[in-house]
């Protein structure tokens, strides 16, 4: 038996507003600014910037 509970308005406004706090709206916009393929090269870099990491982690490990 579920007991599903909705929030009602006035808490939902305060759910957002306390979660609007924590993100930074900012980046947010300047990414939009980009295109679709700026975004996705923009995030391949990312990727292969954390694989080098990961890679180096692994190094680091590997010679203890």
């Amino acid at each position: 038996m579920s007991t599903e509970h909705f929030l009602t308005e006035s808490e939902l406004n305060a759910e957002l507003s306390a979660r609007k706090r924590d993100v930074d709206r900012t980046l947010l916009r300047e990414n939009l600014k980009l295109t679709p393929i700026e975004r996705i090269r923009k995030h391949q870099r990312i990727v292969e910037f954390v694989e080098k990491l990961r890679n180096a982690g692994r190094a680091l490990r590997d010679k203890s």
